[in-house]
């Protein structure tokens, strides 16, 4: 089963909006090409080689009247678009504008022999997350009920990512979360957004997925703000019926990006 993952896109109203050096707009039709076939062929309502989209927060840059602009971007694909909200989502607005096929706003997704467990992780008011002792709960019996090969979805980052600032505005209560997993063996896979670069590694068994931005990127292990240089990016997993899972990150370095600005 082949599933993309697309994460903080930033989107504006305006498709000129930027955010630090990148249109947004352009960056992210730019990603969706490279995934999915020419601009003209994914204009069409036509069969999507994926079997899910994971879209990991961060969909609008604190403007909700880019999630028209998202709509209108991925309403046409026959598959499901999982999302959930990052720090800069409106979420009452997000799951407003959603509504109905092909998007699903957080919940949890049985496809095949997996479920997909699309978390909350927005603290309002921080950029940091945390998750509500409502939401532990309900990943928890999700877990409790199904055997089926879970893949847990989340925008902010449960684990350290080597980088101070960042580190400062993951998910507060890791540990809480960590206990939650910990009791439920058959969770394989774990994804977050937020951080705006790659990683991989495993805890306890299970494979840990951090993916870069479909717009600008973070300078990995720097204890202050700095941008990468690195280009726009997309993650895409291969699921298996045993439990295993083959990733790989794809740089689309072709995007011709505007003058990266910094902070």
């Amino acid at each position: 089963m082949q599933i993309l993952q697309l994460t903080d896109p930033h989107l504006y109203g305006k498709a000129s909006g930027n955010l630090r050096g990148v249109e947004t707009d352009s960056s992210l039709r730019h990603v969706l090409d490279d995934a999915l076939g020419p601009q003209a062929e994914h204009e069409a309502i036509h069969p999507c080689r994926y079997s899910a989209i994971l879209v990991t927060g961060d969909v609008v840059q604190d403007d909700p009247s880019g999630y028209l602009r998202f709509k209108s971007i991925l309403g046409r694909l026959q598959t499901q678009v999982l999302c959930i909200p990052g720090n800069h989502d409106e979420p009452d607005a997000m799951r407003h504008s959603l509504r109905g096929a092909p998007f699903e706003y957080c919940g949890t997704h049985p496809i095949g022999d997996w479920q997909f467990i699309m978390l909350d992780t927005c603290n309002p008011g921080h950029v940091g997350g945390r998750m509500t002792p409502g939401e532990l709960a309900r990943l928890d019996a999700t877990l409790a009920a199904s055997p089926a090969h879970a893949f847990v979805c989340m925008h902010h980052h449960p684990i350290a990512m080597g980088s101070r600032w960042l580190d400062d505005v993951g998910l507060a209560n890791a540990e809480e979360f960590w206990g939650v997993i910990d009791a439920h063996p058959h969770v394989r896979g774990i994804a977050w957004g937020h951080v705006h670069q790659a990683y991989e590694g495993q805890r306890k068994g299970v494979r840990l997925f951090a993916t870069p931005s479909t717009c600008a990127q973070f300078l990995p292990q720097s204890d202050r703000y700095a941008l990468d240089s690195r280009p726009p990016a997309y993650r895409r997993f291969e699921l298996r019926a045993n439990g295993t899972i083959d990733s790989e990150v794809r740089w689309v370095d072709t995007m011709p990006l505007l003058q990266v600005a910094t902070r």
